[in-house]
């Protein structure tokens, strides 16, 4: 005889059915929490929220935002539930500009987040909360000034030189050869990161399983692991304690920590200086206060949580730029053409150098990596958590504290409001006329206000370095293995290609 039925076959059927039901209440409780607060949400399912599309890899993370972006069309906001916790997406510039900008007090720290474990992925400038994140930025913001980035311009001129050195190696004469743009890319610069910040030559270029180049491979692999990670770093913070989750692989966070000391002691011992970041981090070691101690110690895994951000950032999103870049002017030889027309007048007043002076001057160079930008901005998903009860403007909704806010980057750069045709690729878009029109913050690829990339201007001097040196030797067209429509990978939080770039490069 079972305790509630004939059996204890029927007893544990009807326990799984409680639990079942219990756990349907427990996962649903919050659910109508936007609409009885007078704001339209999506209809959520059960244990998943609306999550359910990105948690499965069915759409990637910016393209489910720009999902339900379109979804709430005129609206200026709406909500939405991942998992059981309820988010705010919101769709209109003007208040985006408000929580952004203005209002950034109450907005002051990002709700993504990483383990207490994890002090590599909690320390980090990214992640890291106010009051700290404050103090962190101060102390960071010198290293990427316009002085800082042109001091290192020749080092990165001497990779740009290696890059071209392993063109010549593919032996491009002729027809050329199909080759896989988007790797080629992150090994270019994962060794523009390396020497710029670490002062190492990495070799990426030379050899594509070089130890850098692995622990950048790891940390964005598009397997259903690592997507997961992310996500839950990213939406899911609840999970990382339970999955022990962190920032970067173990692998990746080893040898960045063996790399950074060994460099640090190098100095100490040689007394020498690059002006890096490497320079930065060993001056805010040995200048700590009492005071600046309580707040943040620059030391050990928090010393090396600045550095190791600075890696995995600065080598992933000048990579896609660039890869990305390469892509869309195959697909239009006009633009190519343009631009490459406007490199060759620039190298005429530098007697064919590349120049800080002459990267930073190319007009339309800039006015094409700023539409890569609009339609593949590297990471997607912008976000922000009230740290205060918030009311928001002309409205009679009240944010609680500790309310998520996601910013669909994607949705507002495929707007065609604020950019008509926007699966078009349109560099005039950003003429000096044209980009005087864009709404504020319509177009955001490097986030908006006092938390916006830190690394903003290297990135793009990267980027633009690349392009000069290979559109100065080479014509890029598309092969049988050009992805035409581009298919976006959604087994990945960034934006990457689905199976990588392939372009047909020929030697002019």
């Amino acid at each position: 005889m079972g305790f509630f039925a004939r059996s204890w076959i029927l007893d544990l059927l009807v326990l799984v059915i409680g639990l079942i039901i219990l756990a349907y209440l427990y996962m649903t409780r919050k659910f109508k929490y936007w609409k009885n607060r007078g704001v339209f949400e999506l209809t959520p399912t059960a244990f998943v929220g609306n999550f359910g599309d990105c948690l499965m890899t069915k759409k990637n993370a910016g393209e489910w935002l720009k999902d339900m972006y379109d979804k709430g069309s005129g609206l200026p906001f709406i909500g939405f539930y991942v998992f059981d916790r309820p988010f705010l997406l919101i769709r209109d510039p003007k208040l985006l500009k408000q929580i952004l900008v203005k209002d950034f007090h109450a907005f002051s720290n990002r709700f993504v987040s990483a383990s207490p474990h994890d002090r590599i992925g909690d320390a980090n400038l990214f992640i890291i909360k106010n009051p700290q994140w404050k103090l962190v930025r101060t102390k960071l913001t010198p290293i990427y000034t316009s002085g800082k980035v042109k001091k290192l311009f020749e080092l990165m001129d001497v990779v740009g030189d290696d890059l071209l050195t392993l063109m010549e190696s593919h032996n491009l004469e002729g027809n050329g050869k199909e080759l896989e743009l988007k790797d080629l890319c992150a090994r270019f610069t994962t060794d523009m990161i390396a020497t710029t910040a670490f002062g190492i030559r990495a070799n990426c270029l030379n050899d594509p399983k070089a130890q850098f180049r692995e622990c950048g491979r790891k940390m964005f692999e598009t397997s259903f692991k690592r997507n997961f990670e992310i996500l839950s770093i990213l939406f899911l913070p609840q999970l990382l304690k339970l999955f022990k989750i962190e920032f970067f692989p173990k692998e990746t966070a080893d040898f960045l920590r063996n790399t950074l000391w060994e460099v640090i002691r190098e100095r100490e011992r040689q007394n020498f200086q690059r002006g890096d970041l490497v320079d930065l981090l060993i001056e805010l070691r040995n200048n700590k206060t009492e005071i600046f101690k309580d707040e943040f110690d620059f030391d050990g895994d928090n010393l090396l949580a600045q550095a190791a951000v600075f890696f995995n950032a600065g080598f992933e999103t000048s990579s896609s730029a660039l890869s990305f870049t390469l892509y869309e002017i195959s697909l239009q030889q006009k633009i190519q053409d343009r631009l490459r027309a406007e490199i060759m007048e620039g190298f005429e007043k530098t007697d064919g150098k590349v120049t800080y002076d002459l990267a930073s001057s190319l007009q339309y160079l800039d006015m094409v990596i700023s539409e890569t930008l609009r339609k593949y901005p590297p990471l997607p998903v912008l976000d922000r958590v009230a740290t205060e009860d918030y009311k928001i403007p002309d409205s009679n909704l009240v944010l609680k504290k500790g309310t998520p806010i996601m910013v669909p980057m994607l949705g507002l750069h495929y707007d065609p409001k604020y950019f008509p045709n926007p699966e078009i690729y349109d560099p005039e878009r950003f003429s000096e006329a044209n980009k005087k029109k864009i709404l504020p913050c319509t177009y955001l690829p490097f986030g908006e206000g006092p938390h916006n990339c830190i690394g903003m201007r290297i990135g793009l001097l990267q980027t633009k370095v690349g392009l000069i040196k290979l559109l100065s030797k080479y014509e890029f067209t598309p092969c049988k293995r050009t992805l035409i429509p581009m298919r976006l990978s959604k087994k990945a939080v960034m934006i990457t290609a689905d199976g990588g770039i392939y372009l047909q490069v020929k030697k002019l």
